[in-house]
């Protein structure tokens, strides 16, 4: 299956409930076989991320921080269990999208640089990029620490989630969410529900 590297985020909230990042219906991933993923962090996760390359994190922007206070965790798979494969990153300087409207979340993406360059692993390292543009039917992997509860519960894992969606068509993500999604966006799930992620990025 192809990884859509263009990269569903999901913003992961796991002590601050301002964001309701959600991955439904997946599973625990194979420990570290989503060595770009990235928790930021600050004292506790509260959103997700990948890395891009040596130096560049890309998340969303309205998991925006204080870039003096967050942090960047890679090389990890549980957040409560030091592993010993992690890497603890301080931020340089944080580029939100310039058009970024955080009213309807269009253009919601932002970079992080680290303050120096990861050290290349089998535990961390960035993700392909994509060579396309995402379609209809296309197959992609998510991945997070994002709540799997469904309704107004909160189940957050400490162990990183994976799911497998299709990408979906328009006129379906226009029928779920009308009037809320921009050209920037798309959906990726299942009409009949049951697997799917939300708050996400591509």
């Amino acid at each position: 299956m192809r990884l859509l590297a263009l990269i569903l985020l999901v913003g992961a909230a796991v002590a601050v409930p301002r964001e309701d990042g959600k991955i439904i219906g997946g599973q625990e991933c194979e420990p570290h076989s989503r060595p770009w993923m990235a928790s930021l962090n600050y004292g506790y996760h509260f959103c997700g991320a990948v890395l891009i390359n040596e130096q560049w994190v890309l998340s969303v922007a309205h998991c925006w921080y204080n870039p003096y206070a967050m942090q960047i965790m890679l090389g990890e798979h549980n957040l409560r269990v030091f592993e010993g494969t992690e890497q603890l990153m301080k931020t340089q300087n944080i580029i939100w999208h310039p058009s970024y409207d955080y009213q309807t979340l269009d253009y919601d993406m932002m970079l992080i640089k680290l303050f120096h360059p990861v050290e290349i692993t089998d535990y961390v390292k960035p993700i392909p990029l994509p060579t396309g543009c995402p379609y209809a039917g296309l197959p992609c992997s998510v991945s997070g620490w994002g709540n799997i509860a469904t309704g107004e519960e909160v189940n957050m894992p400490a162990r990183l989630q994976c799911l497998d969606v299709p990408i979906l068509e328009d006129e379906k993500c226009e029928m779920a969410y009308p009037g809320m999604l921009t050209r920037r966006m798309v959906c990726a799930g299942y009409m009949d529900g049951g697997r799917d992620v939300c708050n996400v990025l591509i």
